[in-house]
């Protein structure tokens, strides 16, 4: 259970009530093991539209708006949930800062109810991590036992019924990948340690989520045998501008009220931003003139980062409104990873593309005004 005042709670905590006041609303018919409908699963990340559900919580009778918390297509939430009634396991790839694992979050949380039987991949990722381990003290006292096995995410989300999260799946070495496969096909795992016949079969609603970065591929190439165990759905960036400006605002406001700050993010403000990551992200300002895309990923989830980065410099270092300015300082860390010639794209996009715009708009002037912040 994480501490209330954790930076990050998992989804089931930070959405409690939502979760508690679909439950109670929640008539359809639901699969075993999940708490709750595939329609109510949908609505908790996709929004209630404004509508209220009245319900109980903590002893007080309320009503609860279910917040949007994915800004994208409802097709490939609805094409998920059908995914994970099924027998199949359910792949999300994109490209970086799509919100594919906070989609897996939120999915795992409406469904299971936990959200952290997590195996986060990586080249030091081993079979011990994806089936079990041993606590070694007892392992020797005792032998091999029950008590003395360490159950891995997916060996306690098979137990249980529930949905278990691989993170950056590709990460992960081919022959460590693979150990997934008998998992996803048979439904269960062998465990010859306490004997030849001792085994570990799911109970129903277990599935897996797993997450990989388009820009991954060929670092570790998953086998055609674990491809065919899942079900494959590409997130990708959201061109929406104006749901892009609300989902950056709310998330800028949802990290500054975590830390206790108060800072007024104009609309403006927040639109030269989200304008500035479209238009380098897809190589072409809304006015149609070409630019060089940055080698970088300029994703919301960047944005978001730029946005409460913004907000901090404009609390403690400014007049505790955000402005472009606090933008200019903030952008570069974000548009220079390890590609210089990156910084000097986002300096032509400023020399060329603002300063058209700054005559017409004062917030672009100031952002225009503070590019010295960009560097020469």
């Amino acid at each position: 259970m994480a501490e209330l005042n954790a930076i990050q709670p998992p989804a089931e905590q930070r959405f409690a009530e939502e979760l508690a006041a679909l439950a109670a609303n929640d008539e359809a018919p639901k699969p075993e093991n999940w708490r709750l409908s595939p329609q109510r699963v949908r609505e908790f990340i996709v929004g209630s539209n404004g509508a209220a559900l009245s319900h109980t919580w903590q002893r007080k009778k309320t009503k609860t708006v279910i917040s949007r918390k994915y800004y994208g297509e409802t097709a490939l939430i609805e094409r998920c949930i059908v995914t994970l009634l099924g027998q199949r396991g359910l792949m999300l790839v994109g490209e970086p800062g799509t919100a594919k694992s906070m989609l897996s979050e939120l999915l795992a949380a409406a469904i299971s109810g936990e959200s952290t039987l997590v195996i986060q991949g990586t080249a030091g990722t081993t079979d011990d991590h994806i089936k079990y381990s041993w606590n070694y003290a007892l392992l020797l006292a005792e032998g091999p036992s029950p008590r003395a096995l360490v159950p891995s995410p997916i060996h306690v989300a098979m137990k249980r019924g529930g949905l278990a999260r691989f993170e950056e799946i590709t990460r992960c070495q081919p022959e460590i990948q693979d150990s997934l496969v008998s998992l996803l096909s048979d439904k269960a795992m062998h465990i010859p340690e306490l004997g030849d016949d001792a085994m570990l079969y799911a109970r129903r609603g277990f599935n897996v989520i797993a997450t990989a970065n388009l820009r991954d591929r060929g670092v570790n190439e998953m086998s055609s045998a674990l491809k065919r165990r899942f079900n494959f759905e590409t997130v990708p960036p959201l061109d929406n501008k104006t749901q892009e400006i609300e989902l950056v605002r709310l998330q800028a406001e949802a990290l500054l009220a975590g830390s206790g700050i108060a800072v007024k993010c104009p609309e403006d403000v927040i639109e030269v931003l989200v304008t500035t990551f479209q238009d380098l992200r897809q190589g072409r300002t809304e006015e149609g003139t070409v630019i060089e895309k940055p080698s970088t990923v300029m994703s919301t989830a960047e944005a978001v980062a730029v946005a409460h980065a913004a907000a901090l410099d404009a609390h403690y270092f400014g007049s505790g409104i955000m402005d472009p300015e606090h933008l200019a300082r903030q952008l570069l860390g974000t548009a220079l990873k390890d590609n210089p010639e990156d910084a000097k794209k986002l300096r032509h996009y400023v020399d060329v593309v603002v300063k058209s715009r700054a005559r017409k708009s004062k917030a672009w002037a100031k952002f225009h005004s503070a590019r010295q912040c960009l560097g020469r």
